[in-house]
């Protein structure tokens, strides 16, 4: 007979508490996600760490110090690597302006009157790779303390920049010699310095026997005759015959050792002539002079008159106002020029009364050639006279001139000159 079943079911062999608490999830489990796979036993190994951001709340992963330090460290060498390129660029690009070569042989190289330094860029731009005019113009800052002289060069094969601007600022290597001629020396200065330098061959200065040549022989010679009006080919005074007074360009030059008297004359005569065309071009208006010949002579009775720069317009201001006025230019210079070989140093009264070709205390007008070796400057300024009704001048004693109006305020001047030369003179400790 059987007993009725109890609602409770029996207790499963083996079951435990713990049995039933995992069972209960898996039906859980099971109810709320039915495609969930059941659970393996090792899943508790499969779980990674727990992350605190979960128990801190904060949905943001955390960051640590160490990266940062990390960051900034190579960022730091990235900068640095930049700076170092950026240097190295620049110091090829300093090397190849200063040191990089453009081929070509050795060779002779003419440097024009009124040439500069600069003007050396362009062909250094063209051949040299890398070439900065920026750096070269600092390189020639350091290197270079005055103007580029005209003259004849010789430059090694295949030069650098840094050696054609030694061989330029020096100027005097073993196959060059100088010439120098200064503002205000006269032609005959010239050609004595010509003779004299044993690096020029004599071709138009000297004849075959060795003897020099006078004036008509050396205008012949290079063949010049031509630039002279008919009255100084046709003079009888020695001084004035053939006399090529002027027209040679004062300044330093250098020229291949062996070179002529001949080429440098020439040379020095077309640098010349070119300033003075282009200064006739471009002249002021109403000026009282009819050819560039004339421009040509007053130019070097300024070059003459004042070696103060300032003062050049000023001196061609008086002798323009003179001349228009038809007053007698009366100036000392040209009583030296026209007394030759006799002047020693001193004008006298009679010398101011004498008549020569030049004195211009005697003659009216322009005496008859250049009494000097003018410089572009002077040449400019006789053909841009400073705008002054001045007509006299005078030293001051103590550097420059007084120009006054009047007659009454240059005799006053004068008074002041020779006051001063007293005060001076009594100053001076006997000898």
């Amino acid at each position: 007979m059987s007993k009725p079943t109890s609602e409770t079911p029996p207790e499963r062999p083996n079951e435990t508490p713990s049995n039933r608490s995992d069972s209960s999830v898996e039906e859980r489990v099971d109810t709320t996600l039915p495609d969930a796979q059941p659970v393996v036993d090792d899943r508790v190994e499969e779980t990674p760490a727990t992350d605190v951001s979960l128990i801190s709340g904060d949905s943001k992963p955390r960051t640590y110090k160490v990266d940062n330090q990390s960051f900034f460290m190579q960022r730091g060498y990235q900068v640095l690597l930049v700076l170092g390129l950026i240097a190295a660029f620049f110091l090829v690009m300093v090397y190849q302006t200063l040191f990089g070569r453009i081929e070509q042989p050795k060779q002779m190289v003419t440097i024009e009157q009124g040439q500069s330094y600069y003007g050396l860029l362009p062909q250094w731009q063209q051949q040299i790779p890398l070439f900065s005019a920026t750096i070269a113009k600092l390189y020639m800052k350091t290197q270079v303390d005055g103007p580029l002289h005209a003259g004849i060069y010789q430059l090694p094969e295949n030069p650098t920049f840094a050696e054609t601007l030694q061989v330029l600022t020096q100027g005097v290597k073993a196959s060059m010699v100088k010439v120098q001629i200064i503002e205000g020396k006269t032609s005959k200065d010239l050609y004595q310095t010509l003779r004299d330098n044993k690096g020029i061959k004599k071709e138009v200065l000297t004849d075959d026997n060795g003897n020099d040549r006078d004036n008509a022989g050396i205008a012949q010679a290079l063949d010049l005759v031509g630039i002279l009006p008919s009255e100084v080919i046709n003079s009888n005074d020695p001084i004035v015959n053939h006399n090529l007074e002027g027209w040679f360009a004062p300044d330093t030059y250098y020229y291949g050792e062996g070179s002529t008297d001949k080429q440098v004359l020439t040379d020095l005569y077309k640098r010349q002539q070119q300033v003075l065309t282009e200064a006739w071009e471009n002249r002021a208006p109403n000026l009282p002079y009819k050819t560039p010949y004339e421009a040509l002579v007053m130019a070097s009775i300024i070059e003459k008159e004042t070696s103060v720069a300032e003062e050049r317009p000023l001196v061609s201001a008086v002798f323009r106002n003179r001349l228009d006025k038809g007053m007698r230019m009366q100036t000392d210079p040209t009583i030296i020029y026209g007394m030759g070989s006799r002047y020693d140093g001193n004008i006298r009264r009679k010398d101011i009364d004498e008549k020569t070709s030049y004195n211009t205390y005697q003659i009216d007008g322009l005496p008859p050639t250049p009494i000097a070796l003018p410089s572009t400057a002077s040449i400019e300024a006789t053909l841009h006279p400073a705008d002054s009704d001045a007509l006299y001048f005078v030293a001051t004693g103590n550097g420059g001139h007084k120009f006054t109006n009047s007659l009454a305020a240059h005799n006053q001047a004068v008074k002041d000159y020779l006051s001063v030369m007293r005060q001076k003179k009594s100053q001076t400790p006997p000898q």
